[in-house]
C-alpha cells in the first residue's frame, strides 16, 4: 500500500499510490482527511478492496445472466458492466451510510441487511448457474420430455372429441358395409353348395333351386357393390380428416419442440428440479447461495465490524465544523443583507424627499396654469379641472 515507512516527522509527507487512493474511494473515504490517519488508511483500504471484489462479482455474474438471454455474448457484457456499477454505488451508499452515530442503530442495519441479502440472492442464481451448467443441462432435457410427454397429453385431449367423432362415423360404414358383405359371403356359400351338392337339396348340376339361390346371390351382391360406391367416399372423408388431425398435432408438437431452449428461467427451474432430486446438490446450493450472499454483504459486513479510528473522529469533527461555518456564514450573509437593506432604505428616503422638495413648486405652478386655462374657458366645470389636477399633478400611492 504504500511506498515505504515513514519517519514520525515525515508523515506529513506521505503520498499514496493511485491504487490506494482508489480503494479510498470505493470504501467513500474522503482523501484529504484519511491520509493522516495511520491506522485507517489500511482499514478504509480493506474495505475499498471488499468493495471492488463485490464489484467485479456483481459485473462477472450479471455478464452471464445477460449471456442466457442474448444472443451476441459480447454486447452482454456491457449491460453487465453497467449493472455491476448500480452493484457498485448501491453498496457505496450503504457503507457511506454507516456511521458513528447509526452504527449501532437497528432500524439503518436491518434495512441495509434486507436491500444486501435481496440483491446478493439475485445475484447468486447466475454464478450458481454457472457452477452447475453440466448438471442442470441435463436436468433441462430430462424437463423437456415431461413437458413434450404433457404437450402431447394436452393435445390428444384437445382433438379426442372429434377424432372419435369421426372414427364412430367410419365405424359405422364399415359395420353396414361389412354387414352386407358377410350376406353375400353367406349367399355365395349357400348357391356354391347348392351346385355341387354338398348342401341344400344335395343335387349336383345347376338345378331351380339353384339359379333361385344365384341370382339371390348376384342380387345381394349388386347390393353389396351398391352400397360400396355409397359408403366409400365417408370412409375415404373419414380417412382424410384422421389424417389432417394427426398431421396437425404433429405439426403443433413440431413447432412446441422448436420453442424449447435454455434460457435463464428455464435454467432456473431445471435448477430447482436438480435440488429437489439430489441431496448432494441440495447442499451444495445452499452452501453456494450462503457464500455468495456473503460476498455482496462483505462491504457492509467490513464496515461494521471495522471500528471507529481517528479518521472516524475527523469526520464528525469536520462535519460539526462545517455545519458551525455554515451557520456562521448564513448568519453573517444575512446580517450583511440586512445592512444592505438599512443603507438603500436611508439613501432612498433621502431622494425621495429631495424629490419632492425640488418638484413642489413645479407641481403649484403646473397647478396655477391649469387655474387659469379653467378660469378663461369659462365651460369646464371644477369637478373636471380637479380630475385633471389629479390626472397631471398629483402622485400615486405605492401598492
Amino acid at each position: 500500500m504504500e511506498k515505504n515507512a515513514h519517519a514520525l516527522s515525515q508523515r506529513d509527507n506521505y503520498a499514496p499510490f493511485g491504487f490506494t487512493r482508489f480503494l479510498w474511494w470505493l470504501s467513500t473515504a474522503e482523501k484529504e482527511l484519511i491520509k493522516d490517519c495511520t491506522v485507517d488508511r489500511n482499514r478504509y483500504a480493506i474495505t475499498g478492496m471488499t468493495v471492488l471484489c463485490t464489484w467485479l462479482f456483481a459485473t462477472l455474474a450479471w455478464s452471464y445472466f445477460f449471456s442466457t438471454v442474448m444472443n451476441d455474448k459480447i454486447v452482454s457484457i456491457l449491460p453487465g458492466i453497467f449493472m455491476g456499477f448500480v452493484i457498485l454505488s448501491i453498496d457505496r451508499a450503504l457503507i457511506k451510510g454507516i456511521t458513528v452515530r447509526n452504527k449501532h442503530k437497528l432500524t439503518p442495519i436491518l434495512f441495509r441487511l434486507v436491500l444486501a441479502l435481496t440483491i446478493g440472492t439475485f445475484m447468486a442464481q447466475p454464478a450458481l448457474l454457472y457452477l452447475f451448467d453440466k448438471e442442470i443441462h441435463v436436468q433441462i432435457s430430462l424437463d423437456n420430455e415431461i413437458r413434450k410427454m404433457a404437450k402431447q397429453q394436452e393435445l390428444d385431449s384437445l382433438y379426442k372429441q372429434s377424432m372419435e367423432d369421426v372414427q364412430q362415423t367410419k365405424y359405422n360404414l364399415q359395420l353396414q358395409l361389412q354387414s352386407k358383405y358377410n350376406e353375400v359371403a353367406a349367399s355365395r356359400a349357400a348357391y356354391i353348395a347348392e351346385t355341387d351338392g354338398t348342401g341344400g337339396s344335395g343335387r349336383v348340376g345347376l338345378k331351380d333351386i339353384a339359379k333361385a339361390k344365384q341370382t339371390e346371390y348376384q342380387k345381394l351382391n349388386d347390393d353389396y357393390n351398391s352400397l360400396l360406391e355409397t359408403t366409400a367416399p365417408g370412409i375415404k372423408t373419414a380417412d382424410s380428416i384422421l389424417n389432417a388431425i394427426q398431421q396437425e398435432k404433429q405439426k403443433e408438437m413440431i413447432t412446441f419442440n422448436s420453442l424449447m431452449n435454455d434460457g435463464f428461467l428455464t435454467r432456473i427451474e431445471a435448477l430447482q428440479n436438480l435440488i429437489l432430486n439430489n441431496s448432494a446438490a441440495k447442499f451444495s446450493y445452499y452452501l453456494l447461495i450462503i457464500i455468495l450472499v456473503l460476498i455482496e454483504l462483505m462491504p457492509v459486513i467490513a464496515k461494521s465490524l471495522l471500528p471507529e479510528g481517528t479518521y472516524d473522529e475527523k469526520v464528525r469533527l469536520r462535519e460539526e465544523m462545517e455545519r458551525h461555518v455554515t451557520a456562521l456564514n448564513i448568519e453573517q450573509e444575512g446580517k450583511l443583507k440586512e445592512l444592505y437593506n438599512q443603507v438603500a432604505y436611508e439613501q432612498d428616503r433621502d431622494f425621495i424627499r429631495s424629490f419632492f422638495d425640488e418638484a413642489k413648486n413645479e407641481r403649484r405652478k403646473k397647478m396655477m396654469v391649469k387655474f387659469k386655462q379653467w378660469n378663461e374657458s369659462g365651460e369646464e366645470s371644477f369637478d373636471k379641472l380637479w380630475e385633471n389636477i389629479k390626472q397631471d399633478v398629483l402622485t400615486k400611492q405605492e401598492s
